[in-house]
C-alpha cells in the first residue's frame, strides 16, 4: 500500500520478547527499552513485570519521556509462577487473580493503555467448569481495571493442544468468550497473534473475521510446527523467515489485509501492532528485530 502503515496502526514491539534475558523482571531492563524508546521506528512498546522498585521508576521516566504508547503485558508472569486464571481449584484460580490484580497495579503505575492475560490449561472433562472459572476471573479483572482508569484489558488466543495447551483457544470459543464478558464490560476485548494461527491450524480469514467485533490488539510474529523435531518447535515466536517456520512477508501480507478488511487497522483510532519476535539461540536481538522491520516495510507495501 502507498499510504503510510502509521496512518492505520501504532507499531510496536514486545520488549521482553525481543530480549528474552528481561523476560523474569530482572537483567538489563532499562538500557534494552532505552533502545527501543530511541528508534522511533516504534511508535508502542509491550512491558512486563520489572521487579526492582528504582528501574521500575526510571523506565517510567524513560517511557513518559519517548512519547511511545505503552501496553503490559502478564501472560509472563502467570507462566513462570505455574498459575492458571480458569483453574477449577479455587484456591488456585484466586492465587492467579490475585497475581494479576498486583499487575494491573503496576499497568497502571507504567501508563500503560491495555493490558493482557492469557487463559490457562485444562482438561476435557472439566473443560465448562474451566470456562466457567475463565469468565469469573475475567469479569473480576475487567471490574477492577475499570475502577481504576480506562486501560483495557485483553485476553491473548494461544494455542490449545501443542505447546501452551491454552482454553482459549478455537475461534469458535474465543467468540463465545468474548461475547459473554463484553455483555457487562466494555473494557474488555481479544488479542490476536499471526504467530499462534498455525498453533491452532486456522487460516487469517478463519480466525478473525469471527471475531472481528472484539479484536483490540494484535501481535505479528512466527512459528515452526510442521514437525516436533525441528529446531524452535512450537509457541517460541523465531524470526520471520526460520527454518521450516511459517510465516514471511506474504502470510504477513495476508494477516494484515484481512485486519484492515475488517476495519481493525483504521484512520480513526490506530491500533497497536505489535512485533512479537524472539532469537534463537546465539541469534542477536537487534538482527532479529531488524529483520521484522524489514519483513513489516516489505508487507506493508503489498496490502
Amino acid at each position: 500500500m502507498v499510504e503510510t502503515m502509521r496512518k492505520y496502526m501504532k507499531v510496536g514491539l514486545i520488549h521482553f520478547m525481543a530480549y528474552p534475558s528481561t523476560m523474569n523482571g530482572e537483567g538489563p531492563i532499562y538500557e534494552t527499552i532505552r533502545k527501543i524508546a530511541a528508534d522511533y521506528y516504534f511508535d508502542a512498546i509491550e512491558i512486563t513485570h520489572i521487579k526492582d522498585n528504582k528501574v521500575r521508576s526510571q523506565v517510567k521516566k524513560l517511557l513518559d519521556t519517548s512519547h511511545m504508547t505503552i501496553a503490559y503485558c502478564a501472560q509472563p508472569r502467570l507462566l513462570a509462577a505455574g498459575l492458571n486464571i480458569n483453574d477449577t481449584d479455587e484456591e488456585g484460580r484466586l492465587k492467579a487473580v490475585q497475581l494479576l490484580l498486583e499487575s494491573i497495579d503496576e499497568a497502571y503505575e507504567m501508563g500503560a493503555v491495555g493490558f493482557a492475560f492469557l487463559s490457562g490449561k485444562y482438561s476435557e472433562d472439566k473443560k465448562e467448569q474451566a470456562y466457567q472459572a475463565l469468565v469469573k476471573s475475567t469479569e473480576e479483572l475487567c471490574a477492577y481495571a475499570k475502577s481504576k482508569g480506562n486501560m483495557r484489558v485483553a485476553l491473548e488466543i494461544f494455542d490449545y493442544d501443542i505447546d501452551k495447551k491454552s482454553l482459549i483457544g478455537p475461534v469458535e470459543l474465543a467468540k463465545r468468550f468474548a461475547e459473554d464478558i463484553t455483555k457487562k464490560y466494555n473494557n474488555f476485548g481479544l488479542m490476536v497473534d499471526l504467530s499462534h494461527l498455525p498453533l491452532v491450524r486456522e487460516t487469517p480469514e478463519q480466525s478473525l473475521i469471527p471475531i472481528k467485533d472484539y479484536i483490540i490488539h494484535a501481535h505479528m510474529g512466527n512459528a515452526v510446527v510442521k514437525d516436533p523435531s525441528y529446531a524452535a518447535y512450537g509457541d517460541v515466536h523465531p524470526r520471520f523467515g526460520f527454518p521450516n517456520s511459517e510465516n514471511d512477508v506474504d502470510e504477513l501480507v495476508e494477516f494484515l489485509k484481512v485486519l484492515k478488511g475488517i476495519g481493525f487497522l483504521n484512520e480513526k483510532n490506530p491500533p497497536i501492532v505489535s512485533f512479537e519476535v524472539k532469537p534463537y539461540g546465539d541469534e542477536d536481538s537487534d538482527v532479529v528485530i531488524a529483520n521484522a522491520k524489514r519483513v513489516l516495510n516489505q508487507a506493508w507495501h503489498k496490502v
